[in-house]
């Protein structure tokens, strides 16, 4: 499959291509974990805590910062589509959705859970591009379990675990 990631940094990134590259990396390995055999869109874009704070106020009606927005495109349900999912030919591809990440938060979350800022923005792509695809974990207990069991999945295949 030819699945697109598009990365955008609306902040100043220390090693930007290398957040990129990361989050992109993460996208495609859950892409691949569940099988999506589509062509599949997504845009990715880092921000800061304020402009994560207007959007979460927004859309959610929080008015926090918060670490990531997901913005589906289509009703997914744990992987399955509950809809018809429609190709646009502009971009060659099902778009699937939005993903909006705080890198700043990120990294302050990395280090009061003590591990690298490269495994908590992987966590966070891999959890968003699980959103989009129908998993969440607010639902009920199992929904939850099996998002963290994904979640682990491809943090492992990825080589992003946790410091023992």
């Amino acid at each position: 499959m030819n699945h697109r990631i598009r990365v955008t940094a609306e902040v100043e990134l220390p090693n930007e291509e290398a957040v990129r590259k990361l989050i992109t990396e993460c996208a495609e390995q859950v892409l691949a974990q569940e099988d999506i055999d589509f062509d599949a869109f997504l845009d990715v874009t880092i921000v800061n805590g304020e402009t994560i704070r207007e959007m979460n106020a927004e859309y959610r009606e929080k008015d926090a910062v918060t670490d990531v927005l997901s913005f589906p495109m289509y009703e997914f349900y744990n992987g399955e589509p509950q809809e018809e999912l429609e190709y646009d030919p502009e971009i060659n591809c099902v778009m699937l959705g939005d993903m909006v990440l705080n890198y700043d938060r990120a990294c302050e979350q990395a280090l009061e859970f003590g591990h690298s800022a490269e495994r908590e923005c992987g966590f966070l792509t891999v959890h968003s591009v699980l959103h989009l695809l129908g998993y969440d974990h607010e639902r009920e207990e199992s929904d939850r379990v099996l998002m963290r069991k994904k979640e682990e999945e491809n943090l492992t295949a990825l080589g992003l675990v946790r410091p023992t």
